[in-house]
């Protein structure tokens, strides 16, 4: 332990190096960490950087250089040693030195019998043994191994039994790997085993069971293209009974691959046999109108689908799907009757709580107050724990304090800060609140204990870190080397060992070091999912900043100040749209922190007179934010307001503008409450939230 702690100390100048090493592997980072390990030759933390330089030869797939490396590490390893001969055996036995492979794995059990890596090394030292003509020793060692099952050791074993000249064995595995994790990529690399084994005595074709599993495999992993076709050859041999289903399958998987010709040609095909198969067959005709912006279609198969099936799940998503067509067309009262239709068809369904909140806001929208009042209240009782219910306290204090009934609003706004208080609601009743005399006694409404209050356990203690474990002490310095991944695994393992809540913070606290603060931001949502819902001190400090970031902070802090930006609200921009990951790229190539698209990027630049500016530039940090907060500050020109240029900023001014024209807002909050697109209203929310968090953490920027 007291090795450990010594080499963590002193490699603690390795990180930066080791880290631009692993992420660039230039010939500069290497001749850094290896120069380091030289200087350090005589020391534990000389070893780490020689596994590191190893490590990253072998990306290169540079075997020569990685077995140098590795070998220069092993005299000092000591409790990282598993690593090393782990990854030396890998190098021996890709360059072909399968007898020093052989025995550098075969000896990892005896070394390393508590290690993370036995089960890989197990795998590795059986592939060494199969070219080394032991194939029969690969089989024994392997076949202790299979549970858990792993899909790259089921192809070592599978091979080491065609090897040891075992084809019916080796078969079998083949097989099952093939139609059972049809995913996999060792399932695409037993395509030419399967055909070479064909004609192993006794073999019986793949079953039609067989099949099915894999396509509807493929299906459920959204490989559709290929579970289209398959299923397209199943139907050539299934049974009558079993077509209107695999039919059914073929059309789903054609319209997800947007082969939408083919899909409804296929579902044209689909017999009504059941109630169930006709209603799934409207409902996915229905989505393919839909799809091609065929809003009468699709509305003449809601009728129809409404007729057939009037108790069927396909059309409650029908009926979702019509109300948000009426709410695009601006025909709001067509959509109040699909939302509540929904609503009161299925009142118990998981669109049940939605569609009742749909239909109330927009009768609020179109001045019907009584049926809006009334909508709040019933969305409270009838939904409690609905992810609606903030919005439905916040509104129904707002109609009560204009209607004259202040202690009415402010047991609502009190409700709403005390249950929801980091939630975009929490914050702007607090801003109601300031502006309510208090000279009464409060008022107890039986409606809002409906709403269940928070977990009384949800506030977080922080726990020590067990110095005192060795794993831990090794993913310690397993970081230092920017073995990130290692060192997170080690980690988990220590978990498994130690008592206490440390890990998750810990494990962000890695993670954000190293400049991943996406991975650090998920690690903690998993953990406390319910964050927004605590006040600040029932979690500790370290988690609030691994969540809410100061990440790249003066060029944000700079460029926010030069265009009259609060650099809160752009750090909360930043965290909705990349959680501050400077690489990420979106399905519509918007790149970068603040996620711009290419040709805006171009275009901000020649405002800001960037001289020889490239797209590839916005993976900069810094050109990213200059960018990202000129492009951001115009749109809060065009529009006035934050939440407009929010808005814009997600869906596009064209949008905005439409928006902003259906009808009077009381202020910002409403218009923000009518965004027709889920994904903008929360986003726009989510960033306004974000940025509360921030100011109430860090106080002034």
């Amino acid at each position: 332990m007291r090795r450990m702690r010594e080499a963590f100390v002193a490699s603690a100048s390795l990180k930066p190096m080791a880290r631009q090493l692993l992420q660039d592997r230039t010939p500069a980072a290497y001749a850094g960490v290896e120069g380091y390990a030289r200087r350090h030759a005589k020391e534990d933390a000389g070893a780490l950087a020689w596994l590191v330089a190893g490590y990253a030869h072998i990306q290169d797939k540079d075997y020569v250089r990685a077995i140098d490396a590795l070998n220069r590490a092993k005299p000092r390893a000591g409790d990282l040693g598993d690593y090393v001969n782990f990854y030396l055996g890998t190098a021996y036995y890709q360059s072909g030195r399968l007898a020093e492979a052989v025995a550098t794995l075969g000896g990892f059990d005896k070394a390393s019998p508590d290690s993370l890596l036995l089960r890989d090394a197990h795998v590795n030292y059986a592939n060494a043994l199969v070219a080394d003509g032991r194939a029969q020793d690969a089989v024994e060692l392997l076949e202790n191994e299979r549970h858990p099952i792993r899909a790259d050791l089921e192809l070592a074993l599978g091979r080491a039994y065609e090897a040891a000249g075992q084809p019916a064995k080796a078969l079998g595995i083949f097989r099952n790997l093939y139609f059972t994790m049809p995913v996999s990529w060792e399932a695409t690399q037993v395509e030419g085993d399967l055909r070479k084994l064909a004609a192993t005595p006794e073999t019986q074709p793949p079953s039609f069971e067989e099949r099915r599993t894999r396509t509807d495999l493929l299906a459920k992993g959204k490989q559709y293209n290929e579970a289209a076709n398959e299923y397209r050859e199943l139907l050539n041999e299934a049974k009558a009974e079993d077509r209107p289903t695999l039919q059914m399958a073929m059309a789903e998987a054609l319209r997800h691959a947007r082969r939408d010709k083919e899909a409804r040609k296929a579902l044209e095909s689909v017999p009504d046999t059941t109630p169930e198969i006709k209603a799934q067959r409207l409902f996915n005709l229905g989505e393919i109108e839909r799809g091609a912006n065929d809003d009468d279609g699709f509305l003449r198969t809601l009728e129809q689908l409404r007729q057939t099936a009037p108790t069927s799940s396909w059309l409650e998503q029908a009926l979702l799907s019509a109300g948000n067509i009426y709410l695009l067309r601006h025909d709001y009262d067509r959509a109040i009757d699909s939302y509540r239709e929904l609503q009161q068809r299925f009142p118990n369904g998981g669109r049940a709580s939605y569609a009742h909140w749909k239909a109330t806001w927009l009768s609020l929208r179109q001045g019907r107050r009584a049926d809006a009042v009334q909508g709040f209240e019933d969305q409270i009782g009838l939904y409690p724990t609905s992810g609606e219910v903030p919005a439905a306290l916040y509104w129904r204090g707002r109609l009560a304090e204009e209607d004259g009934e202040p202690a009415k609003a402010r047991a609502y706004y009190q409700k709403i800060s005390e249950r929801f208080r980091n939630y975009y609601y929490g914050e702007l009743a607090r801003q109601q609140l300031k502006k309510l005399k208090n000279d009464s006694d409060p008022v107890h409404y039986v409606l809002l204990d409906r709403v269940p209050a928070i977990d009384a356990n949800a506030k977080i203690t922080e726990d020590a870190l067990p110095t005192d474990n060795l794993r831990v002490q090794k993913a310690q310095l397993l970081e230092n080397g920017g073995l990130l991944d290692f060192a997170v695994r080690e980690l988990r393992a220590a978990a498994d060992e130690s008592k206490g809540n440390w890990l998750a913070p810990e494990t962000a606290r890695m993670y954000a070091d190293a400049g991943r603060y996406d991975v650090a931001i998920e690690t903690l949502k998993r953990a406390v999912p319910n964050y927004f819902a605590v006040d600040l001190p029932s979690l500790p400090r370290p988690y609030w900043e691994a969540l809410f970031p100061k990440a790249y902070w003066s060029d944000l802090k700079k460029f926010s100040s030069e265009n009259g930006l609060d650099p809160y609200l752009v750090a909360a921009l930043i965290r909705q749209e990349s959680e501050f990951n400077p690489s990420a790229v979106s399905p519509a190539n918007a790149v970068g922190l603040m996620q711009l698209l290419p040709k805006v990027g171009k275009s901000v630049a020649r405002q800001q007179r960037l001289k020889r500016f490239s797209a590839t530039q916005l993976f900069t940090p810094s050109v990213n934010v200059q960018l990202g907060t000129r492009y951001f500050r115009g749109m809060v020109d065009k529009f006035g307001g934050f939440e407009y240029a929010l808005a814009a900023y997600n869906a596009g001014a064209d949008r905005v503008q439409d928006w902003q024209g259906q009808g009077k807002f009381r202020d910002a909050a409403e218009f923000v409450e009518s965004i027709p697109f889920t994904e903008t209203r929360e986003y726009v929310q989510a960033i306004l939230r974000n940025a509360n968090v921030y100011r109430q953490l860090y106080g002034a920027p």
